[in-house]
């Protein structure tokens, strides 16, 4: 089957995977007959494994997966296995379903159809990580929320207004559904997301903002992995222990040590190509109390003991060039009035970062772009100021110290793009104080620091995403690049503009 005829094919039964508005089930989640929220996620080795997902508001029969090669001929079978969780805030029972599929060929194109007893097939392609070095391309934005106006309005005193009137309750935007668009003009092998998926944990309705999210980037992710790191708005207050169920259940994620059931899924590590992508949850060692539940520490110390033994593994293969880190909280921002930079952050994993000579880090939080120098070591003062390695802004040697990019534009209504400081200065979170005892939350502590390590700034537009194509190079131990290319995203439809492009080098392992 041809590229064009695939398309064809493919487009036509979108139709039947996503049902009309009229069939929703309670709470405003599509019914139970459609395959819903179709996404994908790479195993720990992208070369040979994925992950197919959907979920339902009530439990089906013989949930599967018919995988074919790109001719359009469906031959193998693969079975879904059924993960749930019980929303704590409406007590709603959600069944999602992981098919996982192994020992699949490298830098492949593959057809497939996801379905269950009583439901059309939903019907897809994905590719295949390439094994050792190769060219591809992968994006990332954080802090999306849904476009969705999905909560009927109600009058201050609890009438209802003359006519029915919507509204968005996740700090959602039109934006988050052109920055999928955008991600789809690009068509990279994956996606990262970096955290604040949907703002569930400050929605009326938590399961219809986890499906609002779905149904507006099932359209990406269900052709390429949606890679995700966990925000301070995937904790939910009564979803699991700690507050990540929602999230835990929805994505199934490589594969960690040092995880229990408490903590299966929230950081992992996965490679394509020559770049190991290292997925941190920022929860555990972050000051800032941002979630419906202080759980600082509540690893324990697993997962930094996970992260130095990853790295130090990860530097020494020959066949690994580039380190990526993908997590939430930053460790600079130059935003006033937002949340600011988190010194748990510096204090924990910036020095991790600097002895095994991490290249890029992407972050969301703040809802603005930004990015640092390369950085390489610290002030010791109180906030432990991050130092710049080099000035150098177009053509940065990551060899030198780490990138770190704040790319919180994904769709939020609550942009920080014109809340940046002039000249550049950081706000730094060195603690928080008693939980109030009102609200429950612990105000933070900021002191404020200079900003020698902001490179490029984005205060002229909100929205938007950034691309990174690696180059492999040509010979061994010669250099390998990734040019990168940051997007603002303007309107209905994805359509993008370049704010910037730099090119990220180092030389090869090899």
């Amino acid at each position: 089957m041809s590229p064009v005829a695939l398309a064809l094919f493919v487009s036509s039964v979108q139709a039947e995977a996503f049902p009309p508005a009229t069939q929703k089930a309670s709470g405003g989640a599509p019914a139970l007959e459609a395959v819903c929220g179709l996404h994908l996620q790479f195993g720990a080795d992208a070369s040979t494994e994925m992950v197919l997902s959907w979920h339902s508001l009530a439990p089906v029969r013989n949930a599967r997966v018919l995988l074919g090669a790109a001719d359009g001929k469906l031959q193998q079978v693969a079975p879904a296995e059924q993960a749930d969780y019980t929303d704590g805030k409406s007590n709603r029972r959600i069944f999602v379903y992981h098919a996982r599929l192994r020992a699949l060929s490298p830098d492949t194109a593959y057809l497939y159809a996801a379905l269950h007893d009583g439901a059309e097939p939903a019907f897809s392609t994905f590719r295949t990580a390439p094994r050792g070095r190769s060219a591809f391309t992968f994006t990332s934005f954080g802090d999306q929320g849904t476009p969705t106006l999905g909560r009927e309005l109600t009058l201050a005193d609890g009438a209802a207004p003359p006519r029915k009137i919507f509204v968005n309750d996740n700090l959602g935007s039109p934006a988050a559904a052109d920055a999928t668009l955008g991600v789809e003009r690009i068509q990279p092998l994956f996606h990262l997301l970096n955290g604040d998926l949907c703002y569930a944990n400050i929605a009326e309705d938590r399961v219809r903002s986890w499906w609002d999210f779905w149904e507006n980037n099932s359209r990406s992710a269900r052709n390429r992995p949606w890679m995700p790191c966990a925000g301070n708005h995937e904790n939910e207050l009564g979803n699991g222990p700690i507050g990540y169920r929602a999230y835990q259940t929805y994505f199934s994620l490589p594969d960690a040590a040092g995880q229990t059931d408490l903590t299966r899924g929230l950081w992992y590590a996965f490679t394509a190509g020559s770049v190991r992508v290292i997925s941190l949850a920022n929860d555990d060692i972050a000051y800032q109390d941002g979630g419906n539940s202080y759980v600082r520490g509540y690893s324990l110390g697993a997962q930094k003991a996970w992260l130095e033994q990853e790295l130090a593994e990860t530097r020494a293969n020959r066949d690994i060039d580039w380190i990526v880190v993908c997590m939430h909280q930053v460790a600079i921002s130059t935003a006033d009035k937002f949340n600011g930079a988190d010194l748990g952050v510096r204090e924990e994993w910036l020095p991790l970062f600097d002895k095994y000579n991490v290249d890029l880090v992407v972050c969301g939080h703040e809802h603005h772009y930004e990015r640092s120098h390369p950085l390489r070591g610290r002030e010791e003062n109180r906030t432990l100021t991050p130092k710049p390695a080099s000035l150098t802004t177009d053509v940065v040697d990551t060899s030198q110290g780490a990138v770190h990019m704040v790319i919180g534009g994904g769709g939020t209504s609550a942009p920080s793009n014109t809340l940046l400081f002039d000249p550049p200065a950081c706000r730094v979170i060195v603690s928080v104080g008693a939980p109030d005892p009102t609200t429950g939350k612990r105000l933070p502590v900021y002191v404020m620091e200079g900003a020698p390590w902001s490179a490029v700034r984005n205060a002229g537009h909100a929205y938007g995403f950034a691309a990174f194509t690696v180059d492999p190079g040509a010979e061994p131990g010669g250099l390998t690049r990734m040019r990168v290319v940051y997007y603002d995203v303007r309107g209905p439809g994805g359509m993008m503009t370049p704010f910037e492009s730099f090119t990220l080098e180092r030389p090869r392992r090899d």
